[in-house]
């Protein structure tokens, strides 16, 4: 049984897809990259070690046009493995200090940056993708779809979706096969390297997945 087609219109006010070499300024592609289409798509619906979602269109619905502008950023990352001790009980939380100095801190690792970014105006999209069922073939193919369209034309996410980054929200609305749908603008761009994914999609990526970086020419 092929898998069926899910269509998503997304927009949003801002959109950050960062280049990979721009790794403190923030540099955003112009249009939207496959394993951000891929975030949208799991932020309604997921199961990563049941099926993997896999992007096969993306239209681009408004012209790119740029905006700069600053964000303060926290130096340090939290750790994943600690935010679990704490959701078991196993730890204390540990705050982020936004505002810590060296000399409060004891390090100029805390505390908070201010970085350029170069971000997407009002950014519009199409995207397609379907449900790959681990392994294939699966009989609940038909019931993961019809839970996804469900969920989407609900308006129900496990987190809300984003572009890029997480401050910068994506709003959806499913489209039903059949409905009337504007055509994409003509685009003709030369990307260059664009990234594909950061991780294998035909690997189960549970939580203990390791990185795979992939790219393409655009």
């Amino acid at each position: 049984m092929p898998p069926n087609p899910q269509v998503l219109e997304v927009q949003g006010d801002l959109a950050c897809f960062s280049r990979p070499e721009t790794k403190v300024e923030r540099f955003s592609y112009p249009v939207i990259t496959p394993s951000a289409a891929r975030g949208i798509f799991e932020a309604i619906y997921a199961k990563p070690t049941e099926f993997r979602w896999q992007v096969s269109r993306v239209e681009v619905l408004s012209e790119p046009s740029f905006l700069a502008l600053r964000r303060n950023e926290v130096k340090e990352k939290i750790s994943f493995n600690a935010v679990v001790d704490w959701m078991r009980g196993k730890a204390e939380p540990e705050p982020l200090f936004a505002d810590a100095d060296s000399e409060t801190s004891g390090s100029d690792l805390r505390g908070r940056t201010q970085r350029q970014t170069m971000a997407l105006r009002r950014p519009h999209y199409r995207l397609t993708a379907e449900i790959r069922p681990h392994p294939e073939p699966s009989e609940r193919l038909p019931a993961f779809e019809a839970q996804f369209r469900r969920r989407a034309a609900l308006g129900k996410t496990f987190y809300q979706p984003f572009f890029g980054c997480r401050e910068f929200p994506a709003y959806f609305r499913l489209l039903e096969p059949g409905a009337e749908i504007e055509p994409p603008i003509p685009l003709d761009l030369e990307i260059g390297w664009m990234l594909y994914d950061v991780f294998d999609l035909e690997a189960r990526n549970d939580r203990d997945a390791r990185p795979a970086v992939s790219l393409f020419q655009a």
